[in-house]
């Protein structure tokens, strides 16, 4: 996995232990990035992938439109790699075991905009906030046991 520039890292306290989190993670992630809408905007962008193949249950080499997985530690770190015409990116979950059979599920986004047209698109995807509505979006549905 190459560097790429942070962005942002949201996060959750969730109360089922990781243990427990990790399939939900698996699961939630697969329907998050599966549906049509996503698809519909990965081909607009240009991004690769832009289908959802590769093995299930979701491990190493399973690919969603604009997501590929490329790393997968079972109930602590699951990282998704892709780009499009306006940026590379990695979204990084990570689990963490806290006290009392809770967990904290973090989810780190790192990209890069390269030239004019990727700094357009940082603006109206990063600054406006509504990447930071969708993760804090995705990350609240994990709250529910």
């Amino acid at each position: 996995m190459r560097s790429l520039p942070f962005v942002d890292e949201h996060a959750v306290v969730v109360g089922v232990s990781a243990e427990e989190l990790w399939p939900r993670l698996l699961v939630g992630v697969e329907r998050a990035f599966s549906r049509e809408g996503g698809a519909r905007y990965a081909r607009v962008v240009g991004a690769v992938p832009r289908r959802v193949s590769g093995p299930r249950p979701v491990s190493e080499g399973a690919e969603f439109p604009g997501f590929r997985v490329v790393r997968v530690v079972p109930g602590q770190e699951l990282a998704l790699e892709g780009r499009h015409r306006f940026s590379v990116y990695r979204l990084v979950f990570r689990i963490n075991e806290l006290s009392d059979g809770r967990s904290r599920l973090r989810a780190e986004t790192l990209a890069a905009f390269p030239g004019a047209a990727g700094r357009v698109y940082r603006l109206l995807v990063i600054r406006s906030g509504a990447h930071a509505f969708g993760m804090r979006r995705m990350l609240a549905g994990y709250r529910q046991p």
